[in-house]
């Protein structure tokens, strides 16, 4: 119903138009959400795409001149983000945001690495902390599960996090809790930057109908942005329902993706449609509330999967991608679907009686001094990148593989939120959920990632195939399990277990399976019967089988000596001679000599 009802308020537009259209100016109706709209938690982090060339300066953007009304209402300006099918950067548009409350806004960057620009995410951090805590790679997150049942009717599943404790990561288990129908639970994830990673602690945010305006991206031609005092003002605002009905997630970016990305070949690229993603790849917020208000509906969870693979095998049945694109479609009568209509005039949604929203003007002055924002949140983003990109240079500062934390003195963010007590009757949050306490038992700390040697342009087209025929997969699993728990089966799980990086980036997922089958190998190719025996000693002794093929003078020191194996002195001996026979054989297996010495 809240579909249908907001949907409403963004019906078919035949005033769009209102400004003039410019040359070189393209309104999309898809493309990256804002980060501060919405951010992307995955079970396993994986480095921030890395893209061939450094972004365009800033532009110089101006809030459009109505706002949402309402004491916790901020403008947060745009940033530019990569199109990996254009080969260029396209703005996102800045938003009217209600803060979470007790939240301050730590913008993403581009930042340089040796392989191009590489992007760090922007993320909610608590206003109240006076320190930035990089942690070493936590490890990824497995069994998320729901464990038993849940005790009160409409509770649901939050997964457990990894959390440091003093030397080492322990693991907070999961919980089932109450949810709220204009609150959304945001669950505790990590943010990987170049210097460590950051823990988020979880906390309310609003739902997305009450969460502020999201505007449609633009794409520019360089000749516009670049003439002397050219500036922008977003002016076509996101429809929250064509928004929820065709929204992506991509862990590989850190970012949620709207509209039309149903084709096969946005699989490899590491799109997840969200009925995919949920409870597998990672959390999102909005399914799992969207599932808990549908949970009287055991059909709900199917009619995503089915509406999805409608439009992936019928191009007809997806969105426009652009707004001249849609305009046709709703001049011409040609649909009456309200997915179609993504993106409406400011007036029209300021306008409509049915938008949860009410809105007021913004005067010129009002509009200028918001419009500096924009230049602080620079200013704090390139704060921000400076600390992080510090390493090792220094005693208290570690590289990236970090084995111990380093700490930052927080930087003061130009948009920060109320605290939940300053927040009039009937504003404030939710009490924050009591979240059960760590294990003792530490957990394996990940290893390192090797940071992206491509840029997403050359990995995009290597990488459709192979995902784009796993993705359906695990979206027909789900398919019985409907109602409040959206995705409690373990088929999808078992494509997650092995590293959530196996479904996004193809590339990467050919290297955890071969891993585990060497490891037998090693020690069975050498002699099928002496991997029993065990131990790190008579792995190498058990060689001199094998050897007595290719040269028959190991063969007569091992024979008369069978009881001394176990011996130092022959195991030199034995050693250098067959371990060098036996390199050429394993050659794929590069890992064949260590594997005796474990």
């Amino acid at each position: 119903m809240a579909l249908i009802v907001v949907g409403l308020s963004f019906g078919p537009d035949h005033a769009i138009g209102a400004p003039p259209d410019q040359d070189g100016v393209q309104v999309l109706t898809r493309g990256p959400v804002h980060e501060a709209f919405a951010g992307v938690i995955a079970f396993e982090l994986q480095p921030g795409v890395v893209v061939p060339k450094a972004p365009p300066d800033a532009l110089d953007e101006l809030p459009p001149d109505q706002r949402p009304a309402g004491a916790n209402v901020a403008w947060i300006p745009g940033y530019w983000a990569w199109d990996d099918e254009e080969e260029d950067f396209l703005w996102v548009s800045g938003v009217w945001r209600f803060l979470p409350p007790g939240r301050q806004w730590i913008a993403g960057y581009w930042g340089k690495s040796d392989a191009g620009y590489q992007w760090t995410s922007g993320y909610w951090a608590d206003a109240q902390a006076e320190e930035i805590e990089y942690l070493p790679q936590p490890p990824a997150m497995t069994n998320v599960e729901p464990v038993g049942e849940a005790s009160a009717e409409g509770q649901t599943w939050i997964p457990g996090v990894p959390v440091w404790n003093q030397n080492a990561y322990s693991v907070r288990p999961g919980y089932w809790a109450e949810m709220q129908s204009n609150w959304q639970w945001t669950p505790a994830y990590y943010v990987q930057t170049p210097r460590g990673y950051v823990f988020v602690d979880g906390y309310w945010d609003y739902s997305v109908y009450n969460r502020g305006v999201l505007y449609a991206p633009v794409s520019f031609n360089s000749g516009v942005y670049t003439q002397p005092g050219f500036s922008y003002s977003p002016f076509y605002a996101v429809n929250p329902a064509a928004l929820m009905v065709n929204l992506f997630l991509r862990p590989t970016y850190g970012h949620y993706y709207f509209g039309d990305y149903y084709s096969g070949n946005y699989g490899g690229m590491g799109y997840y449609p969200a009925y995919a993603y949920h409870n597998q790849q990672g959390y999102d917020p909005f399914y799992a509330q969207q599932s808990w208000l549908n949970r009287q509906d055991a059909n709900w969870q199917q009619n995503n999967q089915t509406q999805f693979l409608n439009r992936q095998n019928n191009e007809a049945a997806r969105p426009p991608r652009t707004l001249t694109a849609q305009n046709e479609l709703v001049k011409a009568g040609n649909s009456k679907d309200e997915s179609f209509v993504v993106a409406a005039s400011v007036n029209k949604l300021a306008g409509s009686k049915e938008s949860p929203l009410t809105f007021q003007r913004v005067t010129e002055a009002e509009r200028k001094k918001l419009g500096q924002t924009a230049k602080e949140i620079d200013k704090h983003r390139a704060e921000r990148q400076q600390v992080e990109a510090e390493t090792a240079s220094a005693p208290d500062k570690a590289a990236a593989g970090q084995t111990a934390p380093t700490k930052a003195k927080r930087l003061a963010s130009p948009v920060v939120a109320k605290a939940p007590d300053q927040l009039g009757d009937g504003q404030a949050p939710p009490k924050i959920h009591e979240t059960p306490k760590a294990e003792p038992k530490p957990v394996a700390q990940a290893e390192p990632k090797p940071e992206p040697k491509s840029a997403v342009k050359t990995g995009s087209k290597t990488e459709p195939k192979p995902v784009a025929k796993t993705e359906p997969k695990p979206a027909t699993k789900p398919t019985p399990k409907a109602g409040p728990d959206p995705t409690p089966k373990a088929e999808p799980k078992a494509a997650a277990k092995p590293t959530a990086k196996t479904d996004p980036d193809p590339a990467t997922k050919v290297e955890p399976k071969p891993a585990p089958k060497p490891t037998p190998k090693a020690g069975p190719d050498p002699t099928p019967k002496a991997e029993p025996k065990a131990a790190a000693k008579p792995a190498p002794k058990a060689e001199p089988k094998p050897a007595p093929k290719a040269e028959p003078k190991p063969a007569p020191k091992a024979e008369p000596k069978p009881a001394p194996r176990v011996e130092p002195k022959p195991t030199p001996r034995a050693e250098p001679k067959p371990a060098a026979k036996v390199e050429p054989k394993p050659a794929p297996s590069p890992e064949s000599k260590p594997t005796p010495k474990s």
